[in-house]
């Protein structure tokens, strides 16, 4: 056996005593979310956390991959595009990770081998942010950031705090407060408070003033608050609030959807032109906004903000009316009108598993909640793709009473 291994096999040791520690907030939580706020009751709770556990255990078998010879862990991409990983899927790892302490005791030792990879490929500007894209021989496809990926990051490790606390080898709140500090410094527009694309921008750029409608996640942002004492967290959350409220007024009357991207956040905001950023649809309810419900919703289902429940209950309302309240009748995207993108009548895990997390506002959606999570959990893992199962896998963990702040 060479020296290497041998080295190897110590550190592997010693990292497994030192993260032997019980987690404090195990698996399952059954958190006692917001006063009014429902979710699935057409089977048992015992019933929904296996549900959980079982998807999970299939999850973290295909998607945690180890890199060779390190302590160091990612969130498999599959190779698409010649990548191994994306700091989207990073952050979606680590918070189901620490999520899922307690069913999984092994969690705290993948969670800190994913940390540490987040630290092996650090943002052009910033150490405590993360490059966007590894390629499959592990390289960096370039150092520009994703916003969304960071703010899932930061969040986590607040997280992690509260479940291990911070006397091991990582102080994970100290990590927090130092990732925080870096997404308002270079993630947020200070002259409109809205959330940048990544960290690659400057004030002189054409996309200084776009934002992705998927990276206001305002429950993320009261923690971020909370535990750096930044009351400028406050100023992004009210003005990504009402520039939302505007969207869906001005251009979403009837279905209340937002569109992947929006423009012009310094004068009048407008749904981005197609080919913005990603694809024709960038104006669009498409692969991005789809996540809008979950992410807003999860405010009103935290800490109660009315704000958030006025914006879902517009989609809810819609979404319903136009399936017929027929889960089978779900598309793959929309147009803001409402209307089903042409070609795109099939089921997209990304899209439904959201609609779960929204209806949970409003007992009036009962019915449909419980036929979402039959829905949703009756299609096999091998079927979909590294970002339909992270989405599904976390928004059942927030549909079964799983999801717990750090606030």
């Amino acid at each position: 056996m060479s020296l290497k291994v041998c080295l190897l096999m110590v550190m592997i040791l010693l990292t497994a005593r030192i993260n032997a520690q019980p987690p404090l907030k195990p698996y399952p939580q059954h958190v006692r979310y917001f006063a009014g706020v429902i979710r699935p009751n057409h089977i048992s709770q015992q019933a929904l956390d296996r549900t959980v556990t079982r998807f999970y255990d299939k999850w973290k078998l295909r998607y945690i991959k180890n890199v060779p010879g390190k302590l160091q862990s990612f969130v498999w991409f599959e190779g698409k595009g010649g990548k191994q990983c994306v700091s989207e899927g990073q952050g979606y790892g680590m918070v189901i990770m620490v999520l899922m302490a307690g069913h999984d005791p092994q969690a705290k030792v993948t969670y800190d081998n994913l940390w540490r990879y987040v630290r092996a490929h650090p943002g052009n500007r910033s150490k405590y942010l993360m490059a966007w894209a590894q390629k499959n021989n592990g390289q960096d496809l370039d150092r520009t950031t994703a916003s969304d990926g960071d703010m899932d990051i930061a969040y986590s490790l607040l997280l992690a705090a509260k479940q291990w606390g911070n006397n091991g080898s990582i102080n994970y709140l100290k990590e927090a407060r130092a990732t925080i500090n870096e997404i308002m410094r270079f993630e947020v527009n200070p002259k409109t408070w809205t959330i940048l694309l990544g960290e690659g921008l400057d004030d002189d750029s054409g996309d200084w003033f776009a934002t992705r409608t998927s990276d206001f996640m305002p429950a993320h942002f009261k923690a971020f608050q909370q535990a750096t004492g930044d009351i400028r967290w406050k100023k992004v959350i009210d003005a990504e609030y009402r520039l939302f409220s505007f969207m869906q007024n001005a251009y979403s009357p009837d279905a209340g959807l937002l569109p992947d991207f929006i423009v012009h956040t310094n004068k009048t905001p407008k749904p981005a032109q197609a080919n913005f950023l990603e694809s024709r649809y960038d104006g669009q309810y498409n692969y991005n906004a789809c996540r809008d419900p979950w992410r807003i919703g999860t405010d009103y289902i935290l800490n109660g903000d009315v704000r958030a429940r006025n914006i879902v209950s517009k989609i809810n309302s819609w979404v319903r009316q136009t399936t017929n309240n027929d889960t089978y009748n779900l598309s793959a995207g929309y147009t803001l009108q409402g209307n089903d993108i042409e070609h795109r009548y099939f089921e997209a895990l990304s899209f439904i598993a959201p609609f779960g997390v929204s209806a949970m506002v409003n007992v009036k959606n009962q019915a449909w909640l419980n036929k979402v999570w039959v829905y949703l959990t009756g299609f096999k893992i091998k079927d979909y793709d590294y970002y339909d199962n992270s989405i599904k896998l976390l928004d059942m963990i927030i549909m079964s009473g799983n999801y717990w702040s750090p606030a």
